[in-house]
């Protein structure tokens, strides 16, 4: 079976994790978001992107839910000592990785090209791609002013309440190579448990990959974010009570209207399911504590479609 899914967030880097223990790697593809990519120390970091190759790889920390395990912050100090910028936090060996992909960036390598390289050095089987080589940012606009994604969430702590999103550079955007033919090619669609708004709609907004969904001739099948209407971690609740009116599996489903035929929703939300219409709830337990309750989840969401 191949499997193409859209990530993003630390939800996304575990759910693939899991999805790669329960479907033969060879055969996943990850597309993985970059609206929240940026420049940092002169470094270009795309965090989604590497979240999940250091999933994907056994690399990532599991208790701080993001960066690589046994990091250490040697440069770090040193930026705060000489006066530079620290509000990002960059440890020594993920800085590595930044270094490397910069300098292939600035001698003109493609960002898919490089992710391709990184995933292949790290013992990846699976196939991890950035949903456009182009220039995509996610800004969000708040009743303080629109900021970048990483400004309002890292810099402001996401504490800004968010009235709108956009995706600068999405009109001009083009899917990476690969990306089209990964959805049209796949004999099932997942996207991961990650926020709608911030995680997986800078995906959906190159048109040539919500052109793929729409034509879809396999099932697709997302993983609500919430538990008990509540997010794991973030702003996702937040964000779909303000702009989508409601914290439901309903008001999920509504984020990918056309795109899905299933919905994998927490036995937590099994009593709030009206209103999905012609999306089919798939229950489980959807919380990702460990690698068992991963590869559970994910084969609830794989087999669940099917059954």
């Amino acid at each position: 079976m191949k499997v193409t899914l859209l990530a993003g967030g630390v939800g996304g880097a575990r759910f693939a994790r899991g999805l790669v223990d329960v479907v033969e790697e060879r055969n996943v593809t990850v597309v993985g978001n970059v609206g929240d990519d940026l420049e940092v120390l002169g470094l270009h970091v795309s965090p989604d992107l590497d979240s999940v190759l250091y999933g994907l790889a056994g690399l990532s920390d599991e208790q701080r839910g993001w960066g690589r395990a046994d990091e250490s912050w040697q440069a770090l100090g040193t930026v705060a000592a000489l006066g530079g910028e620290t509000w990002f936090l960059l440890g020594d060996r993920d800085i590595g990785l930044h270094l490397v992909r910069t300098q292939a960036l600035d001698a003109g390598e493609p960002l898919s090209a490089v992710t391709r390289r990184l995933a292949s050095q790290l013992g990846i089987g699976a196939t991890l791609v950035p949903a456009t080589d182009d220039r995509l940012r996610t800004w969000i606009a708040t009743e303080a002013g629109e900021f970048s994604f990483q400004e309002w969430f890292v810099g402001r702590g996401h504490r800004d309440e968010v009235d709108g999103v956009r995706f600068e550079g999405a009109d001009a955007a083009v899917a990476a190579p690969g990306v089209p033919a990964a959805l049209d090619a796949a004999d099932l669609i997942l996207i991961a448990p990650s926020n709608p708004y911030v995680s997986i709609a800078p995906i959906l907004a190159v048109a040539e990959i919500r052109a793929a969904l729409e034509r879809r001739t396999v099932p697709c099948v997302a993983v609500s974010p919430l538990i008990a209407g509540r997010a794991v971690k973030g702003p996702a609740d937040r964000m779909l009570a303000r702009l989508a009116g409601g914290m439901s599996p309903r008001h999920v489903a509504g984020c990918y209207a056309g795109l899905i035929d299933a919905l994998v929703v927490d036995e937590s939300d099994a009593h709030d399911l009206a209103g999905l219409d012609d999306v089919r709830p798939i229950l489980t337990r959807t919380l990702m504590r460990d690698e068992d309750a991963r590869r559970s989840l994910v084969r609830a969401a794989v087999g669940g479609v099917f059954a």
